[in-house]
């Protein structure tokens, strides 16, 4: 069994200077959507386990997330103390109906956001990544460097659940 997203702990003690490197990995993930929306029919793409997520729910919700990173990344840039809690009931996610909507209009929107979200983050001087809030759910410090972090780590936790989808429906 997996540990939940809401269960995960984090410690974040590594130095800021890997902020290009974790940049990397949130900008990589445009190409994994693409992979794992063109690895199977939408029959497998948009089929549920047990109520849970489809494929293309969980991408979804990773292109419904990129529009709160973009104001979270605001957040540090005007240096405010705590940063905006998010909706944990997704009830954006709920209500896109994501499993009538194509994969590869999903993939398309998720790329232009996320384009969005690496720009905003290379336009930004390095020292803003050593800029800090407190994370309303965590009730930790993060520095910016340390969201993209947790942003890259949350989009590896719903590929992973996709990977595990395509595994169980033969995709």
């Amino acid at each position: 069994m997996r540990l939940k997203w809401i269960d995960r702990k984090f410690e974040f003690n590594y130095p800021t200077e890997l902020y290009p490197e974790i940049i990397e990995r949130v900008r990589g993930a445009s190409a994994r959507i693409d992979e794992y929306l063109n690895s199977a029919p939408a029959e497998i793409l948009t089929r549920r386990d047990d109520g849970h997520w489809s494929i293309q729910e969980n991408a979804g919700h990773l292109f419904d997330l990129d529009a709160l990173t973009l104001d979270r990344i605001e957040q540090y840039v005007a240096g405010v103390p705590v940063l905006h809690a998010a909706d944990i009931t997704n009830k954006k996610t709920s209500e896109a109906n994501y499993n009538n909507v194509s994969a590869a209009e999903i993939s398309r929107l998720f790329r232009e956001r996320r384009v969005e979200v690496v720009n905003r983050l290379e336009s930004l001087d390095a020292e803003m990544f050593a800029r800090s809030a407190i994370h309303p759910r965590l009730n930790i410090p993060m520095r910016l460097v340390d969201f993209v972090f947790f942003e890259a780590e949350h989009d590896d936790y719903h590929f992973t659940r996709i990977n595990e989808l395509l595994k169980l429906f033969g995709g």
